[in-house]
């Protein structure tokens, strides 16, 4: 566990950032917010998602925007200031050209760096697996991959809060983690 490492995950339009925006101004130390999503001018509702971000943040606050290394930010982040990256499913997005091998080098890394980090973080992600299976491959796969990468960052933080409905829930006050591993299936011979 990382007690420097705050959670929140929830799904689109449910306040989220506005949470992880209001813990991060709590912090008291300088902060970088690390905007993971790529502008698109041709996509206009993009830019005014991108501008209503923009405009909540506090000017004191640093803005990192893509190209950026995740990765790298995380292992070697500047001292003394906190991490808000908002969101971990537009980074996800970026990578979902790798093959299974790639990504589970880049995840491990990405656990790595967070699970060390004396830095406050806060991440942001989607909650993205409570419809139904998506009928095309890349939107299983980003949905697996997003859904496997919260739980591990879950597993890990200090403070994982689910937020819905304009409403926060901090979980790990109020829930049970989910034990790890794959219990046999009855059905199965031994």
């Amino acid at each position: 566990m990382n007690p420097h490492l705050i959670l929140v995950s929830g799904p689109s339009r449910s306040g989220k950032s506005r949470w992880a925006e209001q813990l991060a101004a709590h912090l008291s130390i300088p902060i970088i917010y690390v905007a993971t999503g790529i502008p698109d001018p041709t996509d206009a509702e993009w830019q005014a998602r991108i501008r209503q971000h923009q405009r909540r943040r506090p000017p004191t606050w640093q803005t990192l925007e893509p190209p950026l290394d995740l990765v790298k930010l995380c292992e070697n982040p500047p001292p003394a200031c906190g991490l808000l990256i908002d969101s971990l499913g537009t980074w996800v997005a970026q990578f979902l050209e790798c093959n299974a091998g790639e990504w589970l080098t880049l995840q491990t890394q990405l656990l790595t760096a967070l699970r060390i980090s004396a830095n406050p973080t806060i991440i942001v992600a989607e909650e993205v697996g409570w419809g139904v299976v998506p009928a095309y491959p890349s939107g299983r796969l980003f949905r697996d991959r997003l859904g496997e990468l919260v739980q591990a960052i879950g597993a890990m933080a200090a403070q994982v809060y689910l937020v819905t409905g304009g409403w926060a829930l901090n979980l790990t006050q109020l829930g049970q983690p989910v034990p790890k591993g794959v219990f046999p299936d009855p059905a199965s011979p031994a």
